[in-house]
């Protein structure tokens, strides 16, 4: 070997040596962890970063699979989700505003925040679908998952359909598509391609971290869900106190509701499945989580495996709710509004409301039209009751004068006044029969109006904007001359003042007590009502207003043509 090929091969030898050594020493450490950190800060996954690291060094890799975001977009909803990790973390309802006003923001119901360095606690809340396993070596889809994808809208026209292969031979799938309205269909398949047979479950969550309910004491927030043939109801601070509930049930349905907005998964109403709710607490404070999950489904070689799911995430409208119940073989969705105890009342005087409102136009005025429809329905027990009333009234100077003769003696009084009762065929208790009958429609009124999300934002006429809503208005800055707003104990609008006058005018109307001490606490009554009832829904005054102008109507024509007591 001549020298000028021997110094050539040694020159080519430390060549190669130097780049080998520069590569495996430098180069492959600096790759690892740059792979090691966008894999961390930006979820990229390994295979986009392999594409990255092969085009410099020369090889030939499958092209990156990119973060995608989808929109949702139907007549109800606007949002996103992206490809990556599937979850339904933003959607905004189309057809509800934050205010009253017009231009106030539309509600946005799944949100996710990230929380940031020294900001405390994050809140969110989102929903997602999945699968589980007890096999470590299943490569199953996770939070950075990319899935694939060549669509770009979610709409009732165009569903959007996902895979993702594991690489081990394992294909998941989702085809994702959404109605009209509020209801979403998640259908889920596991492809198995391998040579032995695999296991897993599947899963649907609702999660809520940090929210801020209401804490209304005649209204349930939290928790919520119909299962195993029963309704169940968790708030937060009692989830939070015991942690974690969990219990079986063939279909049904779980979530979280607020007071009028539900976010609501509907597993396959054939399959029993293992339900949890849990609060979790961390560094960013108490996620609240509505669990399903199916049973473990063993997939043979070659065979694929379907879950059909729902999610329902939007307003409670009773209408709605019915119809899914209905269509979509939803047990008992209309549970999902908190109608209480009266449950067999509400829901009827909803759509007597409803109703009138579609032929008349205004929420108010039908309530209005209702009231006099339930005084009339009552009109012969209410008239009953008035007559003994103006009985009474007529037999006060006898009263007078049996209280005069006996003084002192209030037992001896007592047996006299209840002789000169019965003898005349007055029933002293029959005056309370107007007051009872009502109670019932009152408390299922109020619910109507309280829960119902159809009164949320409805207008009357005039200052009362919000038939859910107090009035607004309140006589300690006269009504709004002088710009000052008082504390919530002292708004006392025009509604609750007509109303407790009405309650003086029916009183007057009414017999006086015997006893002195039941006259002054009669007397503080439309006072006691006034201060009681002053942040109670407009809607819910009206009624009563209107109540009372129907009685003392009533009360006005017994008086005007009295039917005479024999010997009085």
């Amino acid at each position: 070997m001549t020298p000028e090929k021997r110094n050539l091969f040694i020159l080519v030898a430390l060549s190669s040596l130097i780049l080998f050594g520069f590569h495996y020493f430098y180069e492959k450490p600096r790759l690892e962890e740059l792979q090691q950190t966008q894999q961390e800060q930006a979820g990229t996954p390994k295979e986009s970063l392999l594409t990255t690291i092969g085009s410099a060094i020369g090889l030939i890799v499958p092209a990156p699979v990119s973060v995608q975001k989808i929109p949702i977009n139907n007549a109800s909803l606007q949002g996103s989700f992206t490809n990556q990790g599937f979850e339904f973390s933003n959607l905004v309802l189309k057809k509800y505003k934050e205010t009253t006003d017009l231009q106030s923001p539309d509600v946005t119901l799944l949100e996710k925040s990230d929380r940031k360095e020294n900001e405390g606690e994050k809140t969110g809340f989102f929903a997602g679908f999945g699968w589980a396993t007890d096999n470590p070596l299943l490569k199953i889809p996770g939070p950075q998952t990319i899935w694939e994808t060549t669509d770009h809208i979610l709409s009732p026209d165009h569903p959007v359909v996902m895979t993702w292969d594991n690489g081990e031979g394992v294909i998941f799938k989702k085809v994702i598509e959404i109605d009209d309205n509020y209801m979403f269909t998640i259908r889920q398949t596991v492809q198995n391609k391998t040579a032995k047979a695999i296991s897993f479950k599947t899963q649907g969550r609702v999660i809520r971290s940090n929210p801020t309910p209401s804490n209304y004491v005649v209204l349930h927030e939290g928790a919520i869900g119909y299962l195993d043939n029963n309704l169940k109801e968790i708030k937060y601070e009692d989830l939070k106190k015991d942690k974690k509930q969990s219990l079986k049930s063939r279909g049904g349905w779980l979530g979280i509701t607020d007071k009028y907005w539900l976010v609501t998964l509907v597993p396959d109403q054939n399959v029993s499945v293992d339900v949890t709710f849990e609060a979790k607490e961390s560094r960013d404070g108490i996620a609240y989580e509505s669990v399903f999950e199916e049973p473990t489904t063993t997939l043979e070689s070659g065979n694929s495996f379907t879950s059909t799911s729902q999610m329902f995430a939007g307003a409670k409208s009773l209408q709605l709710l019915d119809q899914y119940e209905k269509v979509n073989n939803i047990p008992h969705f209309d549970l999902a509004i908190d109608f209480g105890w009266f449950y067999f009342i509400t829901k009827p005087l909803f759509f007597a409301v409803k109703w009138l409102f579609d032929l008349l136009g205004n929420f108010g005025v039908a309530i209005i039209v209702l009231t006099i429809l339930v005084r009339l329905s009552f009109y012969p027990l209410a008239n009953h009751s008035f007559h003994s009333m103006a009985k009474m009234r007529e037999l006060q100077p006898q009263i007078a004068k049996l209280k005069t003769a006996y003084g002192d003696d209030k037992t001896k009084f007592q047996q006299e006044m209840m002789t000169l009762y019965k003898k005349h065929g007055v029933n002293p208790v029959a005056g309370c029969v107007p007051i009872l009958i009502q109670i019932p429609v009152f408390f299922a009124l109020y619910k109507v109006l309280f829960v119902c999300i159809e009164m949320r934002h409805a207008p009357f006429y005039g200052w009362i904007v919000d038939l859910s809503a107090p009035d607004p208005t309140t006589i300690f800055n006269l009504f709004g001359l002088i710009n000052w707003t008082p504390p919530s104990f002292l708004m006392i609008g025009v509604l609750p003042i007509l109303m407790s006058l009405s309650m003086v005018v029916q009183q007057k109307l009414n017999p006086q007590p015997t006893d002195p001490i039941q006259e002054k606490v009669f007397k503080l009554m439309p006072l006691i009502f006034l201060f009681m009832l002053a942040n109670f829904p407009a809607g819910l005054i009206i009624y009563w207003i209107c109540s009372n102008i129907f009685s003392i109507g009533q009360q006005w024509i017994q008086i005007k043509w009295p039917k005479k007591i024999k010997g009085a």
